[in-house]
């Protein structure tokens, strides 16, 4: 192995300490502030040293064919300590600012899809719900003078029809009762209500 392999390998493992140390941090700093339970913390560790590990052995094996040497652990050591020496807080800083930032734009998205879309669509149903009472009311006001104009010309076909009423309900008379047709209708009546109250009960319980 060359000279320049061993630098461009301590190299790699530098900067695999130091991405180590930014991905450690970062996760921790997003675990903290989404407030994951407690017992995720330990399964998050174990799947970040398994990634680290994988991403350690891929760049050691691109950069001298995976060959272990003492010098490999010290670029790691070194570069996780300049990591901890110079950037931890500043990427810890930064990722909270990034999650604050993601919160802020969240918070706008919302308030725009209320603005735009919830808002819009309130005031439409409650414009229909206006309208459709104020269409309600016009209909039942305007029956009721159609049914005031109507009523005296209901009246006078009535007594207009008095006449031929009369001898037809004398006639209509014996039949009526032979056929028991009003008590039959009363039971009829009483059926359907008993119905109608068995039906509601059961609904209600």
């Amino acid at each position: 192995m060359t000279l320049t392999t061993q630098w461009l390998t301590v190299a790699v493992m530098l900067l695999s300490g130091l991405g180590m140390g930014v991905v450690f941090d970062g996760y921790r700093v997003v675990s903290n502030e989404l407030r994951f339970p407690r017992w995720w913390l330990p399964v998050l560790d174990i799947l970040y040293w398994m990634a680290a590990a994988v991403v350690v052995f891929l760049m050691l094996y691109a950069s001298n064919n995976g060959e272990v040497r003492a010098y490999v652990f010290l670029g790691l050591a070194i570069g996780v300590i300049l990591y901890y020496w110079l950037l931890s807080k500043q990427v810890i800083a930064l990722v909270k600012w990034v999650i604050e930032a993601v919160r802020a734009l969240i918070r706008f998205l919302l308030k725009v899809f209320d603005f735009v879309i919830i808002k819009p669509i309130l005031l439409l149903y409650k414009a229909v719900l206006v309208i459709l009472g104020f269409g309600t009311a016009l209909t039942i006001f305007l029956l009721k003078i159609v049914v005031q104009l109507v009523r005296p010309i209901w009246l006078l076909l009535l007594w207009l029809a008095k006449p031929v009423t009369r001898p037809m309900g004398r006639w209509l008379k014996p039949h009526w009762e032979r056929w028991r047709a009003e008590e039959r209708l009363m039971k009829g009546l009483a059926a359907v209500k008993s119905l109608w109250n068995q039906w509601f009960r059961r609904e209600k319980r």
